[in-house]
């Protein structure tokens, strides 16, 4: 029985295919994906927040925490829209 999962390396065959360029181009899409959200995360700041108990303004120090989360279109296309 087949993997259920995708390799890397089929990932990067599909993504050459589909954009029809070479499988080291297409590498280069998901490194470049995530530099880019590892990039961003740094530059998040502190945000102003407010104490609900005493009511006075507090500053909430930033996250550097990377999140990717699946998207409404993407639960339709695998669960089917409902």
């Amino acid at each position: 029985m087949p993997s259920p999962t995708m390799t890397k390396t089929q990932l990067l065959t599909e993504l050459a295919e589909t954009l029809q360029t070479t499988k080291v181009i297409a590498g280069q899409f998901p490194d470049q994906l995530t530099a880019i959200a590892y990039r961003e995360a740094k530059k998040k700041g502190d945000r102003k927040g407010r104490n609900p108990a005493a009511g006075e303004s507090i500053k909430i120090p930033a996250k550097t925490v990377v999140k990717f989360g699946v998207g409404k279109a993407a639960k339709d296309a695998v669960l089917g829209a409902k």
